[in-house]
Protein backbone atom coordinates (compact mmCIF):
# COMPACT_ATOMS: atom_id res chain seq x y z
CA UNK A 1 0.00 0.00 0.00
CA UNK A 2 2.54 2.21 0.67
CA UNK A 3 2.34 5.59 2.35
CA UNK A 4 -1.51 6.55 3.04
CA UNK A 5 -2.64 8.66 0.27
CA UNK A 6 -5.91 11.06 0.18
CA UNK A 7 -9.00 8.87 0.26
CA UNK A 8 -7.25 5.32 1.61
CA UNK A 9 -8.80 3.84 4.85
CA UNK A 10 -6.98 2.96 7.36
CA UNK A 11 -6.88 1.73 10.90
CA UNK A 12 -5.39 3.67 13.64
CA UNK A 13 -3.52 1.67 16.50
CA UNK A 14 -2.57 3.25 19.80
CA UNK A 15 -0.04 0.88 22.14
CA UNK A 16 1.45 1.53 25.11
CA UNK A 17 4.83 2.02 26.36
CA UNK A 18 5.27 -1.77 27.05
CA UNK A 19 4.48 -2.54 23.74
CA UNK A 20 0.79 -3.80 24.18
CA UNK A 21 -1.90 -2.50 21.85
CA UNK A 22 -3.99 -0.56 23.82
CA UNK A 23 -7.01 0.29 21.31
CA UNK A 24 -7.60 0.08 17.36
CA UNK A 25 -9.74 2.53 15.73
CA UNK A 26 -11.03 0.34 12.59
CA UNK A 27 -12.09 2.58 10.24
CA UNK A 28 -10.61 6.42 9.40
CA UNK A 29 -10.46 8.37 6.23
CA UNK A 30 -6.85 9.43 5.07
CA UNK A 31 -7.72 13.46 4.21
CA UNK A 32 -4.31 14.44 4.14
CA UNK A 33 -1.23 12.29 4.03
CA UNK A 34 2.73 12.45 4.12
CA UNK A 35 5.68 11.44 5.63
CA UNK A 36 5.03 14.48 8.28
CA UNK A 37 1.41 14.80 9.06
CA UNK A 38 -1.39 12.72 8.74
CA UNK A 39 -5.41 13.74 9.07
CA UNK A 40 -8.02 11.30 9.62
CA UNK A 41 -11.61 11.90 9.70
CA UNK A 42 -14.15 9.16 11.09
CA UNK A 43 -17.65 9.24 12.22
CA UNK A 44 -19.46 5.82 13.98
CA UNK A 45 -15.86 4.03 13.34
CA UNK A 46 -15.77 0.71 15.71
CA UNK A 47 -13.19 0.55 18.36
CA UNK A 48 -11.54 -2.35 20.01
CA UNK A 49 -9.85 -2.21 23.39
CA UNK A 50 -7.08 -4.18 24.53
CA UNK A 51 -9.69 -6.29 26.60
CA UNK A 52 -11.35 -6.80 23.18
CA UNK A 53 -14.03 -5.23 24.09
CA UNK A 54 -15.93 -2.90 21.28
CA UNK A 55 -17.61 0.50 21.25
CA UNK A 56 -18.87 2.94 18.43
CA UNK A 57 -17.71 6.44 18.00
CA UNK A 58 -20.40 8.91 18.71
CA UNK A 59 -20.05 11.62 16.12
CA UNK A 60 -17.73 12.57 13.36
CA UNK A 61 -14.11 13.54 14.16
CA UNK A 62 -10.84 14.74 12.72
CA UNK A 63 -7.93 13.19 13.92
CA UNK A 64 -4.67 15.03 13.43
CA UNK A 65 -1.11 13.26 13.65
CA UNK A 66 2.20 14.27 13.42
CA UNK A 67 5.61 12.89 13.31
CA UNK A 68 7.71 15.09 15.18
CA UNK A 69 5.38 16.27 17.74
CA UNK A 70 4.62 14.02 20.56
CA UNK A 71 1.05 14.41 20.84
CA UNK A 72 -2.08 13.66 19.00
CA UNK A 73 -5.69 15.72 18.76
CA UNK A 74 -8.82 14.68 18.21
CA UNK A 75 -11.60 16.93 17.04
CA UNK A 76 -15.13 16.00 17.53
CA UNK A 77 -17.86 17.66 15.95
CA UNK A 78 -21.10 18.26 18.42
CA UNK A 79 -23.81 19.68 18.33
CA UNK A 80 -22.55 22.64 20.95
CA UNK A 81 -19.12 22.96 19.21
CA UNK A 82 -16.02 20.83 18.78
CA UNK A 83 -14.40 19.71 21.66
CA UNK A 84 -10.87 18.32 21.22
CA UNK A 85 -9.37 14.85 23.34
CA UNK A 86 -5.87 15.34 23.03
CA UNK A 87 -3.27 12.58 23.89
CA UNK A 88 0.21 13.33 24.78
CA UNK A 89 2.02 10.32 23.01
CA UNK A 90 4.74 9.20 20.72
CA UNK A 91 5.19 10.81 17.21
CA UNK A 92 3.68 8.54 14.35
CA UNK A 93 4.76 6.02 12.31
CA UNK A 94 3.28 4.24 9.59
CA UNK A 95 3.79 0.38 8.49
CA UNK A 96 1.76 -0.54 5.94
CA UNK A 97 -0.64 -1.86 8.23
CA UNK A 98 -2.13 0.84 10.27
CA UNK A 99 -0.95 4.59 11.71
CA UNK A 100 0.79 3.33 15.09
CA UNK A 101 1.70 5.97 18.25
CA UNK A 102 2.23 4.90 21.75
CA UNK A 103 -0.16 6.58 23.80
CA UNK A 104 1.69 8.06 27.52
CA UNK A 105 -1.63 8.46 29.31
CA UNK A 106 -1.64 11.91 30.06
CA UNK A 107 -4.62 13.73 28.25
CA UNK A 108 -6.01 17.28 27.45
CA UNK A 109 -9.69 18.09 26.97
CA UNK A 110 -10.58 21.33 25.16
CA UNK A 111 -13.98 22.78 25.36
CA UNK A 112 -15.81 24.68 22.57
CA UNK A 113 -15.23 27.97 24.91
CA UNK A 114 -11.43 26.64 24.66
CA UNK A 115 -11.11 25.67 28.34
CA UNK A 116 -8.95 22.50 28.81
CA UNK A 117 -8.40 19.90 31.53
CA UNK A 118 -5.70 17.84 31.75
CA UNK A 119 -6.39 14.74 33.05
CA UNK A 120 -5.08 11.38 33.81
CA UNK A 121 -2.19 12.81 35.75
CA UNK A 122 -2.25 9.83 37.94
CA UNK A 123 -2.46 7.48 35.05
CA UNK A 124 0.68 8.71 33.81
CA UNK A 125 2.30 8.39 37.61
CA UNK A 126 1.55 5.27 37.80
CA UNK A 127 2.53 3.72 34.66
CA UNK A 128 5.31 5.87 34.41
CA UNK A 129 6.69 3.81 37.44
CA UNK A 130 5.10 0.63 36.21
CA UNK A 131 6.62 0.36 32.40
CA UNK A 132 9.68 2.50 33.70
CA UNK A 133 9.56 5.74 31.39
CA UNK A 134 12.81 6.77 31.58
CA UNK A 135 13.68 10.00 32.36
CA UNK A 136 14.43 11.32 28.59
CA UNK A 137 10.39 10.47 27.85
CA UNK A 138 9.29 12.27 30.76
CA UNK A 139 11.11 15.17 29.77
CA UNK A 140 9.81 14.90 25.91
CA UNK A 141 6.62 14.44 27.46
CA UNK A 142 6.29 17.12 29.63
CA UNK A 143 7.64 19.68 27.27
CA UNK A 144 5.45 18.89 24.58
CA UNK A 145 2.43 19.00 26.97
CA UNK A 146 3.49 22.63 27.12
CA UNK A 147 3.84 22.81 23.50
CA UNK A 148 0.02 21.47 23.09
CA UNK A 149 -1.47 23.75 25.72
CA UNK A 150 0.68 26.54 23.78
CA UNK A 151 -1.02 25.74 20.87
CA UNK A 152 -4.36 25.81 22.39
CA UNK A 153 -4.18 29.49 24.01
CA UNK A 154 -2.53 30.75 20.89
CA UNK A 155 -5.60 28.75 18.68
CA UNK A 156 -2.61 27.54 16.47
CA UNK A 157 -2.81 24.41 14.36
CA UNK A 158 -6.24 22.20 15.03
CA UNK A 159 -7.51 24.67 17.26
CA UNK A 160 -7.68 27.44 14.71
CA UNK A 161 -11.15 28.56 14.01
CA UNK A 162 -11.96 26.87 10.90
CA UNK A 163 -9.39 23.95 11.30
CA UNK A 164 -12.22 20.87 12.16
CA UNK A 165 -14.79 22.26 9.90
CA UNK A 166 -12.69 22.97 6.94
CA UNK A 167 -11.30 19.43 7.23
CA UNK A 168 -14.64 17.82 7.91
CA UNK A 169 -16.24 19.35 5.01
CA UNK A 170 -13.21 17.18 3.11
CA UNK A 171 -13.92 14.34 5.08
CA UNK A 172 -18.10 14.90 3.81
CA UNK A 173 -16.67 14.08 -0.06
CA UNK A 174 -15.55 10.83 1.08
CA UNK A 175 -18.89 9.37 2.82
CA UNK A 176 -21.02 7.53 0.72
Amino acid sequence: MGFPREGDKIQIHSYKHNGYIHRVWEESTVLKGSQHCIIGGNDRTIVTESDGRTWVTREPAICYFHARHWFNIIGMLREDGVYYYCNISSPFVWDDEALKYIDYDLDVKVYPDMTYTILDEDEYELHSKLMNYPEVIDLILRKNLETLLRWIRQKKGPFAPEFIDEWYERYLTYVK
